[in-house]
């Protein structure tokens, strides 16, 4: 996984950004993510990729038993051990393809704009499925392939320096993409999806709900969001172990 999140100046740019600030409320996805949580009184839970730490704390205000972020950015661990004072949330600096992922061991693995660094995306859709005890629930968010398929991830723009359109290149072609994110080069992986997927069917889960997100009609006030309708950002995915 992209380790970006540790160099300082990356992440003193990301801390600026509203969701840094704000939490969940200034996400633009999660009046979409938020009811494709189960209920999670008394369960068990693994956030990859767990950043600050704001789904952690949202997983144990609705009454989590357990809660367990890793993400490979001690700084952003750090940040989070410093906003959370629940008793029941711990995290962990580690890597998502080096966590170890014991059998049957949580009720519900979530993951939130993660994956999109990750290359083998079916390794962790396994070591997912792996985790989870019979019946859990896996729920992630990763930029949709439209998204990662874009030239430097940005618009084409006019001569008024508006957004113009968003170009699409080797879509079929998966791999690595360099992109422009808060004034650094960040590595991303591109996959189709298909192969996001069929990669969720392929490990043993079942679909259960699939959404690309868009922005609220509250949010549509903010600057550019308005463009958000014109291409998808991110793709929701819930699954159930079976």
């Amino acid at each position: 996984m992209n380790n970006i999140y540790n160099d300082k100046a990356f992440y003193d740019a990301y801390a600026q950004m509203p969701r840094s600030k704000d939490g969940l409320k200034a996400a633009g996805e999660w009046h979409q993510l938020q009811p494709l949580f189960p209920p999670l009184q008394g369960k068990s839970v693994l956030d990859l990729g767990c950043g600050y730490g704001w789904h952690s704390r949202y997983a144990a205000d609705q009454g989590a038993l357990s809660v367990l972020g890793i993400d490979l950015s001690e700084r952003m661990i750090n940040e989070a051990m410093r906003r959370t004072s629940a008793k029941n949330i711990s995290y962990r600096v580690c890597s998502l393809e080096e966590y170890e992922y014991p059998e049957c061991a949580f009720d519900f693995v979530f993951s939130n704009l993660a994956l999109h660094y990750i290359a083998d995306l079916d390794f962790i859709f396994k070591k997912v499925f792996q985790t989870l005890k019979s019946g859990g629930i896996f729920l992630f968010n990763i930029e949709h392939p439209v998204f990662t398929a874009g030239i430097n991830e940005d618009w084409i723009y006019g001569e008024d320096g508006m957004p113009a359109a968003w170009p699409i290149d080797n879509y079929f072609y998966p791999g690595e993409r360099q992109t422009i994110f808060l004034g650094q080069c960040v590595a991303k992986q591109h996959h189709t999806l298909t192969q996001i997927l069929m990669g969720i069917i392929h490990a043993g889960f079942a679909l259960e709900h699939i959404e690309e997100a868009q922005p609220s009609k509250e949010m549509m006030n903010v600057a550019g969001m308005k463009d958000e309708m014109r291409r998808p950002m991110m793709l929701l995915v819930r699954a159930r172990k079976v």
